[in-house]
C-alpha cells in the first residue's frame, strides 16, 4: 500500500512539473501580431495605416519584424524596423507595405504579421533570422468596402510557433536572395 501511494504522489508531481514546464513554453502576449488589410491601391479608397509602438516593456529598442502576405498565404514584401520605448512608427499600407511586391502584383488586400524580435548591433536587418521578444504594440485602420469608410482595430495577439519562426525566416530570405530588391518594405515615418 506505501508503495502504490509513492507512487501515486511521484506521477502526480512529475505531471504538475511537466504542466508547468509546457506552460512556460508558451510565447508570451506581444511577440506575434496579426491583422489584416482591404482595399489597398484601390481607386478612391483612402491609404490604410499600421501604427506601431514599443511600450518599454522589454527595456529598450526593439524590431517590430513585418511580414506582409497575399491572400494566397504568400509572402510579398518583408521588413524590420526600429522602434524605441514610448515611439510610434506609422506606416503605410500603400506605400510602405505593398509598393514593392516580390512578385510584381499589386495587393488590394491581405494579412499582416507584425514579430517583436530582438536588434542585432543596435539594427534592425531584414528578419532573415528572428529572435523574438515581447513588446510590441500595433493598430491597424481597415477601408471598408462599400463607401470606404475607415474603422481602425488594435491587431490581434497569435502564438508564435517554432515552425511558423522557421517559416517566416525561410520566406524572408528567399526575398533577400532572389528578390533584387523587390519584397522588401519600408518603415515609413516616426520612430
Amino acid at each position: 500500500m506505501r508503495r502504490t501511494t509513492m507512487l501515486v504522489v511521484c506521477t502526480l508531481a512529475v505531471a504538475l512539473c511537466a504542466g508547468s514546464a509546457f506552460a512556460s513554453t508558451t510565447p508570451p502576449a506581444d511577440t506575434l501580431k496579426v491583422d489584416y488589410f482591404a482595399n489597398a491601391n484601390t481607386a478612391g479608397a483612402p491609404d490604410g495605416t499600421v501604427r506601431i509602438t514599443n511600450p518599454g516593456t522589454a527595456a529598450g529598442n526593439v524590431c517590430a519584424s513585418i511580414f506582409v502576405f497575399d491572400p494566397y498565404q504568400e509572402l510579398s514584401e518583408c521588413c524590420s524596423c526600429l522602434q524605441t520605448p514610448d515611439g510610434l512608427g506609422t506606416l503605410s499600407v500603400n506605400t510602405d507595405l505593398t509598393k514593392n511586391p516580390l512578385t510584381g502584383v499589386t495587393l488590394t488586400t491581405g494579412l499582416i504579421k507584425i514579430v517583436s524580435t530582438v536588434p542585432v548591433g543596435g539594427a534592425c536587418p531584414l528578419p532573415t533570422v528572428v529572435n523574438s521578444t515581447p513588446a510590441i504594440r500595433a493598430w491597424v485602420t481597415h477601408i471598408q468596402n462599400g463607401t470606404f469608410a475607415v474603422t481602425e482595430t488594435g491587431s490581434s495577439d497569435a502564438t508564435l510557433s517554432v515552425s511558423e519562426v522557421v517559416r517566416l525566416q525561410r520566406e524572408c530570405t528567399a526575398i533577400a536572395l532572389d528578390g533584387s530588391g523587390k519584397g522588401i518594405c519600408t518603415c515609413g515615418s516616426g520612430d
